[in-house]
C-alpha cells in the first residue's frame, strides 16, 4: 500500500511538472524561450524567435539575439516600417547608442540606418505593413530611462508612450503593474501583441466561453485578436511587471461584466 501511494505521488509530480499553458486559438501564454530558432535573410549571423507575421507580405514580429561585433543595417523596406527594443546589451543606430530600453521607429521610405552591437543585444523587432493613414514619416529614437511613467486608467498600473501616430492609430507602449493590481473583464477592437520586459504576470483569457488562466515570466508573449474577452479578477501582478505593447490601428476597449458576456 505504501509502495502504491509514493508510486501514485511521483506520477502526480511528473504530470504536474510537465504540464504546460492552455492551449488557445491564437498565440498566448507564450514563452518565446522554448520557441525554435529562425534565420533572419535581413540580419546575417543572428538567431531569432518567429512570435508572429504574415510570410505573404514579410510583416514580422520577432526576438533577435544579435552576437558580439555584430554590424548590419535596418535595411531600406519599401512599404514597410520598423521597430526595434533593446532587451539586453547594447544596439547602436547610426552613431545613437541604446542600452536595454532603447526604442527606435524606423518609418517607410527611411534610409538604411546602420546598425551594430560591440558586446551583442537581445532585441524586439518588428517589420510593419505600413498603414496610409499614418503621419509620422519621421525616424523615432528613444531612451526610456530618460521618459517618465503617466497614471493610467487603473489604479496600479502606469504607461510610457513610445510611438502614438494620430493618424492611423498605431500605438506602441511601455506599460507598469505593481503587485496586485487587477484589471476588469474588457474586450479591444484591434489586435494588440505584447511581451514581457520583466517580472511576473497572470493573465486569464475568455475562449469558446472558458476562462483559461496562466503564469507569465520574463519573454512571455501573446498576440490576441480584436474582440477577444480578457482580464478579470485574477489577473494581476505578483512582482512589478513590465510589458511591451503594440496595436497597428485606432482601438475601443470595451469593459463587459465576465468571460463570454456580450
Amino acid at each position: 500500500m505504501q509502495n502504491s501511494l509514493l508510486t501514485l505521488l511521483i506520477v502526480l509530480t511528473v504530470t504536474g511538472c510537465t504540464s504546460g499553458p492552455p492551449v488557445l486559438p491564437y498565440p498566448a501564454f507564450v514563452q518565446v524561450d522554448e520557441l525554435e530558432d529562425v534565420f533572419v535573410a535581413s540580419l546575417p549571423g543572428v538567431r531569432a524567435k518567429q512570435l508572429a507575421g504574415d510570410p505573404m507580405t514579410r510583416r514580422s514580429s520577432k526576438r533577435v539575439d544579435l552576437p558580439a561585433d555584430w554590424n548590419g543595417t535596418s535595411g531600406g523596406a519599401p512599404g514597410r516600417s520598423l521597430e526595434l527594443f533593446v532587451l539586453q546589451g547594447g544596439l547602436k543606430i547610426a552613431d545613437i547608442s541604446l542600452g536595454p530600453g532603447g526604442y527606435a521607429f524606423l518609418p517607410s521610405g527611411s534610409l538604411g540606418f546602420n546598425l551594430s552591437s560591440r558586446s551583442g543585444a537581445r532585441i524586439l523587432y518588428f517589420l510593419n505593413d505600413v498603414d496610409p493613414d499614418a503621419v509620422i514619416r519621421s525616424p523615432i529614437i528613444i531612451d526610456t530611462g530618460l521618459l517618465d511613467w503617466e497614471a493610467s486608467e487603473y489604479a496600479g498600473q502606469w504607461i510610457m508612450p513610445l510611438r502614438s501616430d494620430p493618424g492611423s492609430g498605431a500605438m506602441t507602449w511601455l506599460l507598469k503593474i505593481e503587485p496586485g493590481a487587477a484589471v476588469p473583464w474588457e474586450t479591444t477592437s484591434t489586435t494588440r501583441e505584447g511581451y514581457l520586459v520583466s517580472g511576473s504576470y497572470q493573465h486569464s483569457e475568455c475562449a469558446s466561453g472558458s476562462v483559461y488562466t496562466w503564469q507569465y515570466l520574463p519573454g512571455g508573449y501573446f498576440f490576441r485578436p480584436p474582440g477577444v474577452v480578457n482580464g478579470g479578477p485574477e489577473s494581476k501582478a505578483s512582482s512589478e511587471a513590465v510589458w511591451f505593447l503594440r496595436q497597428g490601428e485606432t482601438a475601443t476597449t470595451t469593459t463587459v461584466q465576465g468571460c463570454g458576456a456580450p
